[in-house]
């Protein structure tokens, strides 16, 4: 079990407490919570976005799925899904499709949708395809401070 190693730095910089789930290897983040156990309403996605004047983390449930055109109202901004080699330069510790929501750990502004509310607990990749990190939701919302908050998706099924 392990944690990129930008993400735990910054974790453990912040003196917050965590603990990993790991499990089988996935392909996303959904499954990535069915493996773990986990309610994937709690289970934090990240999408990372591209825009005219840089990037952005959109994060939302694994259980919903991003409206681009809401989240460009939101941001005022035209936005685009980021390429892999986009991700793979800014996240270089980790796997692409297991990007944390962590953003200020990688110098990226993250927007949190309204959707993961005030869950008690979090879980989210912790860089690779084997490895969920669990932390409470009021340490998440430490993590994630100065994140704008919108409402940008809805359930996927």
């Amino acid at each position: 079990m392990t944690i990129a190693n930008r993400l735990r730095d910054f974790i453990d910089g912040k003196g917050i407490p965590y603990d990993t789930v790991a499990h089988h290897r996935t392909a996303t983040s959904r499954q990535s919570a069915i493996a773990a156990h986990v309610p994937g309403s709690i289970m934090a996605k990240s999408v990372l976005v591209h825009h005219e004047l840089g990037y952005a983390l959109a994060v939302v449930p694994s259980t919903h799925r991003i409206e681009l055109n809401k989240l460009q109202d939101v941001m005022d901004r035209r936005l685009g899904l980021a390429s892999e080699d986009e991700v793979v330069s800014l996240f270089d510790d980790c796997d692409i499709g297991a990007v944390p929501p962590i953003g200020a750990a990688y110098d990226v502004p993250v927007i949190l949708d309204e959707s993961l509310g005030d869950a008690a607990d979090i879980y989210f990749e912790g860089g690779d395809h084997k490895t969920l990190v669990h932390v409470s939701g009021k340490d998440f919302r430490n993590l994630t401070t100065g994140a704008r908050q919108a409402r940008f998706s809805h359930p996927a099924f």
